[in-house]
């Protein structure tokens, strides 16, 4: 008894805050017993009770997909409480789950009801249907079993032998011969012998086995119930003396917060005053697709993304271990063994890591900050009230421009950082019933912008985007969404942006200007500014520009423009003309332009680029160098070298045109020679022509002779002059 209560002293020190770790089997952590004389719908009936005691009362939505849900009460004494999910909710639960037993409380255990995979649980039973088995397939796995079958030529009770596929002829009569066709049959251990039936003639059948047949029923009823199970409990046992605080907060799967927001451009006073600036209202579009009713939840909008992932906690994983054979004794037979070495033991497992706790403040943070939040409410935010009510029916009803822009829902949400992220808090609880939408407003604020006209020529050519220029003067994240524009009290268009920090500045375009036409002339020219001589080539430095212009005009009599035109940057270009962009993104320059009511205005934009390339020393045309060496492309020590290059290589064309010349004469006479000794061959040597045709063959063979002496000296020549050549330019690098 010592050593019991020794450890009993161990586990009541434990401290409040449990990071629940599930074994995955129920029975290993069951619900405790039942009370002497307490009723099972008792236990259930406090279950309910205490699951009521602790309801939702802070949501943290985040843009990854995920929300944060706490669930702050009081329980009495030794409590249960049961908590029910959605399935596909389960595993999220399972992997994230806190539970906090404030005021001296401890959490027992945490206990769900766990089933083994469906395949497994369909696996186990005498008739296997996991694989959705056909009729004959049934048949096989029935071998041994009695069944009744019913076919249209009555019935057959008996024992399944086996399965087997015959050949039988089908169909045929009168002129047409019978088709062969594979036909299973079953073969019947029948009280007059052996029977074998068409299982395509089997209209059904009885199972005779009671037990085999009660086997089969369960797992159809296992089939069912897989398809109807969508809610899931996990069941907590707390226990303690007298009422204390209970916390528990969980993570699961939530659609992603949207916002959405409307921009009220105001109009210009009538006194000519300056007019405001733009009012910018944000709404929150949250959605509640759980079950269970948000009521009076305080609701964080969180706009930084952690990392989130699945992971299937809930369903039991088994490990493939192999089947191995029953060892048999075999004939003992000597054996020789072999000597070993000594080695070190093989130490298994590492010590568990010491679990990290939740920093202060934040989701799910534990210790005396989340009791002290816990012990205190926070102070309801103060809407201010309108000064005067006004009759709408007195106005028919209508808005005008100074109700759109002087007016905005007050913003119910505070916003600002916590830790690394931006989150909106809204200010009052919020209640969003089960399977509802709502939306929240989250910004009322007025910012800085100015109108103007944005041409892309990327977007449309003839005409610019009406447009506005804002810049986020909040203090607040702008985040990804819609923003509906409206003129005054007039809709103008739609715009969209992206993450907008505090202090960026954004372009939206909401409708087309077309009060303003636009032509554009596109233009450009290369030249070569340098030329030099590295290695024996020339290297060419060539400037190349590209020009866009574009002429404004503003067709529109009362307003002027303020124009703001975007041009792409050219990858490894110069911007030439205007010296400085207004503004410049990764892959735009941004240019402004001001143009006058009924006027018209115009912008010439260049960019340029200086480039080298190698080119051939000899791909250029004398007449071509000379005019570069006189308009200072070109200096002289180049010219010099080039004329001096061009000389050796005029020295080796000549020499191939004279290789070539030999080369004629040189098989004009080897064809002579061949002639005549063919028209030798044809007389007698007694005939006076044959002297004259040996003395004429003699002296074409000396002319041979003498032309392949030429031609030899002739070829050794033109390698030495490329030698010479090729030796020069290595060597030739003149600036």
């Amino acid at each position: 008894m010592p050593v019991l209560n020794d450890r009993r002293a161990r586990l009541s020190a434990l401290p409040a805050l449990v990071l629940v770790m599930f074994s995955g089997a129920a029975a290993s952590i069951g619900s405790p017993a039942l009370l002497d004389g307490e009723q099972p719908g008792a236990r259930a009936g406090a279950a309910a009770a205490a699951a009521e005691s602790l309801p939702i009362t802070r949501i943290t939505l985040y843009r990854s997909g995920v929300g944060y849900f706490l669930r702050t009460g009081q329980v009495q004494d030794s409590a249960q409480v049961q908590l029910k999910f959605d399935v596909s909710q389960i595993n999220d639960v399972l992997k994230s789950l806190q539970v906090l037993d404030l005021d001296g409380g401890r959490v027992d255990s945490v206990s769900y009801a766990s089933k083994d995979p469906l395949s497994r649980r369909l696996a186990s039973f005498s008739l296997p249907i996991a694989d959705n088995p056909s009729l004959p397939a049934i048949m096989e796995r029935l071998r041994g079993s009695k069944v009744t079958l019913t076919t249209v030529e009555g019935t057959v009770s008996g024992t399944v032998l086996s399965t087997e596929t015959r050949k039988l002829p089908s169909g045929g009569g009168g002129d047409r011969a019978p088709v062969v066709i594979d036909t299973s049959m079953v073969n019947i251990v029948t009280a007059t012998g052996l029977k074998s039936v068409r299982i395509s003639d089997v209209s059904s059948f009885q199972i005779l086995d009671k037990q085999l047949a009660e086997e089969l029923d369960r797992a159809l009823t296992a089939l069912a119930e897989s398809r109807a199970e969508r809610v899931k409990t996990v069941d907590l046992s707390l226990s303690g003396a007298g009422a204390r605080r209970v916390a528990l907060a969980y993570v699961h799967e939530t659609p992603v917060w949207k916002t959405s927001y409307r921009l009220v451009l105001p109009e210009a006073p009538a006194d000519g005053a300056k007019a405001s600036g733009p009012q910018l209202q944000g709404w929150a579009i949250v959605e509640n697709t759980t079950d269970q009713d948000w009521s009076n939840v305080r609701l964080s909008l969180v706009s930084g993304r952690p990392v989130s992932f699945r992971m299937d906690l809930y369903e039991p994983m088994y490990v493939f271990r192999p089947e191995v054979a029953v060892p048999t004794v075999a004939g003992v037979m000597p054996r020789s063994y072999e000597g070993g070495t000594g080695g070190a033991p093989v130490v298994t497992g590492m010590p568990a890591p010491a679990p990290a706790s939740a920093a202060p403040g934040s989701p799910g943070g534990g210790g005396g900050g989340l009791a002290r939040r816990m012990s205190g409410a926070r102070d309801a935010a103060k809407a201010g009230a309108p000064a005067e009510a006004e009759n709408l029916a007195d106005r028919g009803f209508g808005i005008s421009a100074g109700d759109m822009a002087g007016y905005a829902p007050a913003a119910a949400a505070r916003a600002g950082e916590v830790g690394e992220v931006f989150q909106y808090e809204l200010a009052s609880p919020v209640t969003i019933e089960r399977q509802r939408s709502a939306m929240l407003p989250i910004i009322n604020a007025s910012i800085t912008g100015r109108r103007v006209s944005i041409y892309n020529q990327g977007d449309r050519a003839d005409h610019p985007m009406r447009g506005v220029e804002i810049t986020n003067s909040t203090s607040l994240q702008l985040l990804p969404g819609p923003i509906s524009v409206f003129d005054g009290a007039a809709y103008a268009g739609d715009a969209t942006i992206n993450q907008v920090s505090a202090g960026d500045k954004r372009l939206l375009a909401y409708a087309v200007d077309l009060d303003v036409a636009v032509t554009s002339k596109p233009g450009g020219d290369s030249n070569i500014t340098n030329l030099k001589i590295v290695e024996g080539a020339f290297i060419q430095t060539q400037k190349q520009r590209q020009t866009l212009a574009y002429t404004f005009d503003n067709k529109d009599l009362k307003r002027g423009r303020t124009i703001i035109v975007e041009a792409p940057k050219l990858d490894g270009w110069t911007l030439v003309a205007p010296t400085k962009p207004e503004e410049q993104t990764q892959t735009m320059y941004r240019f402004g332009l001001e143009v006058d009511a009924a006027k018209a205005g115009a912008i010439e934009i260049v960019q340029e680029r200086v480039y080298s390339e190698s080119v051939g020393l000899f791909n250029y045309d004398p007449a071509y160098i000379l005019r570069l060496h006189k308009d200072g492309k070109l200096s002289d020590a180049v010219l010099k070298a080039f004329q001096t290059a061009a000389a050796k290589q005029g020295a080796i064309n000549e020499q191939e045109r004279q290789i070539a010349e030999l080369d004629r004469q040189l098989n004009s006479a080897k064809t002579d020679t061949t002639q005549i000794t063919q028209m030798m061959n044809q007389l007698d040597r007694q005939n006076e022509n044959y002297a004259t045709l040996n003395k004429r063959l003699k002296d074409r063979l000396a002319r041979v002779e003498t032309l392949e002496t030429q031609r030899t000296t002739a070829g050794e020549r033109l390698e030495t002059l490329r030698r010479e050549l090729a030796e020069y330019l290595r060597t030739l690098t003149v600036e």
